[in-house]
């Protein structure tokens, strides 16, 4: 249970950090790119049950 409530909040901030508005253009792919990295993780550790 902890851990889909992990997946979801990561989700959503993996959409919040996608560059699509006009403040955060000029970041790039950093943050999304960090951010997909940890839900990767967290959905191999959930199909691993360690979570």
């Amino acid at each position: 249970m902890l851990g889909m409530i992990l997946l979801i909040v990561l989700i959503v901030l993996l959409l919040g950090a996608v560059p699509r508005w006009p403040h955060s253009r000029s970041w790039g792919y950093g943050p999304s790119g960090v951010l997909s990295i940890i839900v990767i993780i967290v959905i191999i550790l959930l199909l691993m049950n360690r979570i």
